[in-house]
């Protein structure tokens, strides 16, 4: 990288503002990197050329040089703050600390920075729970404690404004809120994570609190199919969850990941993923919250072709069903009754594996089992995935009447996975307006309208 041509007034600001030497920041910033595996020889002259700009911290010296001075202020410091990157080369920093990527996705989102848009999915991303050191994660997030006290009520606001904007979301699509929601999440939930709290069990409940709203950020950008960003948000949505429950909610946010890679029809390690999930999940969870993390092993199954390990999967999901041990914990209620999900996911795992009587049969369970009002989008989609079902069994009338049932309820709504689901039924709607099958005229220009 080439040296800067002018001081670094914002890191000389941000060291002012600690009123440390240069050699008491070198000396912290070589502690932040023992503690990472790396040694550096970091002193008060290299702390200078940095300030002057005649360097730049190498290799990930910038992020220790930012957790150095965030301890110090006890206050989150991004690099960028400090005049060393742009937001887009600070993915490192979600490798490493959660609660600082929780705030950077969070303020880029805000700030409509470009690489949050056009940031890309990748499968290896999928697998970063299987490798993830969270010992290294929480030794690093202990290290940090801010000044101010943070009080139950604290967390419970942030659990109140997930749940109405989980509700919210659910009526009008992704693009509803989405702003506010991270905004939200970057300038006051994942702040008060670096609070002092007055006991363990409250510190659990707000990683917990924190962790849902980071998968709420993350769901709605995979509502409007920036899945880049999405599958940022769950990897944040993961560290966060194993320092509240390393069990439970650790292995819900594995299941996040895969569910986002199997609607990508990306199974490449899913099954090890949700297998890893369910040894962390099981003798710790509920039935509800067991029997949705089985039905996401059985669609990862029937994705890689193993059809009998399908069967046994969606046994165990139905199995799990039936037991009554509650309560469910929040983080697994976001998806809604479990059993109306564990129908909609047979549907879709009956569906990779060609058996579309038995697709269409769960996608009927499924909309029974739904509040229509409540769950608005859900009801669309599975209507548009009844439709195919139907379609795909040669009933091309009660195929047109699902579709435009879904049509009717995607009105108003900002998703793109709607948008999607309007597109792929074009083709076979042209296919019935050939044939003149009842209403196919009707919805194929019902379906230009909502896409124009």
């Amino acid at each position: 990288m080439a040296a800067q041509r002018e001081p670094n007034s914002r890191l000389r600001d941000a060291i002012d503002a600690t009123g440390s030497t240069y050699e008491a920041l070198a000396k912290d910033i070589r502690r932040v990197a023992a503690e990472n595996g790396e040694i550096l020889q970091t002193n008060k002259s290299a702390v200078s050329h940095w300030v002057n700009g005649t360097r730049q911290p190498t290799g990930r010296t910038g992020l220790y040089l930012a957790e150095a001075l965030s301890r110090r202020t006890g206050r989150t410091i991004t690099q960028t703050e400090i005049g060393l990157r742009a937001p887009a080369i600070e993915e490192s920093a979600a490798e490493r600390d959660p609660v600082l990527a929780a705030t950077d996705l969070g303020r880029a989102d805000v700030e409509r920075r470009r690489f949050i848009a056009v940031a890309a999915f990748t499968t290896a991303g999928v697998a970063m729970p299987l490798a993830h050191d969270h010992e290294a994660t929480a030794r690093m997030l202990r290290a940090r404690t801010g000044t101010s006290v943070v009080g139950t009520e604290d967390v419970d606001v942030v659990r109140q404004i997930t749940a109405a904007f989980s509700a919210a979301d659910e009526r009008l699509g992704g693009g509803h809120g989405l702003t506010t929601v991270t905004a939200y999440l970057a300038d006051t939930a994942a702040p008060m994570l670096r609070g002092r709290f007055p006991n363990e069990a409250l510190r659990r409940q707000a990683f917990g609190a924190v962790a849902e709203l980071a998968y709420l950020a993350g769901w709605k950008h995979h509502d409007l199919g920036q899945e880049g960003a999405a599958q940022r948000y769950y990897q944040v949505g993961y560290q966060l969850a194993c320092e509240a429950d390393p069990h439970g909610h650790a292995a819900w946010m594995m299941r996040a990941l895969a569910h986002q890679a199997l609607s990508l029809k990306q199974p490449r390690y899913c099954v090890d993923l949700v297998e890893g999930s369910l040894r962390r999940g099981l003798g710790y969870v509920d039935g509800q919250t067991e029997a949705l993390l089985h039905i996401t092993h059985a669609r990862a199954y029937a994705a890689a072709g193993e059809k009998l390990a399908a069967a046994r999967a969606l046994l165990a999901a139905e199995d799990a069903l039936l037991r009554d041990d509650g309560p469910q914990p929040s983080y697994s209620r976001v998806s809604g009754p479990a059993a109306g999900t564990v129908a909609s996911h047979t549907a879709r795992t009956l569906t990779d594996l060609a058996d579309h009587i038995g697709t269409e049969q769960q996608h009927r369970d499924a909309l029974v089992r739904w509040d229509p009002e409540k769950y608005k989008r859900v009801h669309a989609l599975t209507y548009a995935d009844l439709g195919d079902s139907l379609a795909a069994q040669a009933r091309a009338d009660e195929a047109v009447a699902a579709w435009s049932q879904a049509v009717t309820l995607m009105e108003g709504m900002t998703s793109d996975r709607t948008r999607k689901a309007i597109i792929s039924l074009r083709s076979t709607l042209s296919i019935y307006q050939r044939r003149k099958v009842p209403g196919a005229a009707e919805l194929a220009r019902r379906a230009r309208h909502a896409l124009a």
